[in-house]
């Protein structure tokens, strides 16, 4: 999977957002034609996105392009002026089930072959809670090879099944909101692909996008959706390994090993008892760490 820690939002065609988005550390931007476009300017965004990819250098950044619902009068125009110069990945919102991956999915290929590009290269993001039917159908929205990442939204939803709000009085996501978070983490693992957190909307509160982002972490999410230049740095920290893990899980790699080398795969390690999960937990951390190095 690619490295994806914070995945930041830029407003399509905006040219000032932009320049200051490469100049962060997010590790990717999404280069927005939905909900930041309205409808009369669909078509300029477009063609505007269309040339960032182009000309602009994104550095190491993942390129990815939130295209319109699929059942928009948008969606297949978006992919098709896109791909010209295509973009790493896709957004792609509101999805109600496994067979709008599907068509997305052939879309892009009619376009890597019209346009002589490698059949595959182009990823999906999906935004697997939009929509009622999007969650209730989550478990298999990942399924898809071309899929990279699951990620989810409480707004739309919020708006699709008429509630008041998300969050209860204490910050905590009603239970609704909460189901959907824990079943794009199900939905997104059960794959093999990256489950991405979704936008802490309040940009005015660091302290509490941190208090969410390790939580987040905690739970197994690997990275979060950004909506304010200010908040990459926390993201990137939160779901970045801290030296004293990768630290642990270095010194837990090798127990194991001596360990087995004994026909030994359960022992005590810092005065608990260490198994197999513990192994895996222990490779994931030490290989984020390591790819994190190489990519500097």
């Amino acid at each position: 999977m690619t490295i994806r820690r914070a995945a930041h939002f830029v407003p399509g065609a905006n040219e000032k957002m932009l320049d200051k988005s490469l100049n962060t550390t997010a590790d990717a931007l999404i280069l927005d034609l939905e909900d930041a476009v309205t409808p009369e300017n669909k078509d300029s965004a477009r063609t505007t996105v269309a040339s960032w990819l182009e000309n602009v250098d994104f550095g190491r950044k993942e390129r990815v392009v939130r295209i319109n619902p699929l059942d928009s009068p948008w969606c297949e125009r978006d992919i098709e002026e896109t791909m010209g110069h295509p973009p790493d990945s896709y957004l792609v919102p509101k999805v109600n089930d496994s067979n709008e991956v599907a068509r997305i999915h052939e879309l892009i290929s009619e376009q890597e072959v019209a346009c002589g590009h490698p059949e595959g290269q182009v990823k999906l993001l999906i935004l697997g809670t939009e929509t009622p039917q999007g969650l209730l159908n989550i478990r298999d929205l990942a399924a898809n090879t071309r899929v990279d990442a699951l990620t989810w939204g409480a707004e739309d939803l919020s708006a699709a099944i008429g509630s008041r709000g998300n969050r209860a009085s204490d910050g905590s996501y009603l239970p609704v909101f909460e189901y959907a978070r824990v079943m794009c983490l199900l939905g997104a693992t059960a794959w093999g692909k990256q489950p991405l957190d979704t936008v802490f909307v309040d940009f005015n509160d660091p302290e509490g996008l941190r208090a969410e982002c390790l939580a987040s972490a905690a739970m197994g999410y690997t990275g979060k959706i950004t909506i304010h230049p200010n908040q990459i740095e926390i993201v990137n920290e939160s779901f970045t390994p801290s030296a004293e893990d990768v630290d642990e899980a270095s010194e837990l790699l090798e127990l194991f090993a001596e360990n087995k080398a004994k026909g030994l795969m359960a022992f005590s390690f810092r005065g608990q008892m260490v198994d197999v999960p513990h192994l895996t937990r222990a490779r994931k951390i030490v290989d984020m760490a390591e790819r994190l190095s190489e990519w500097g």
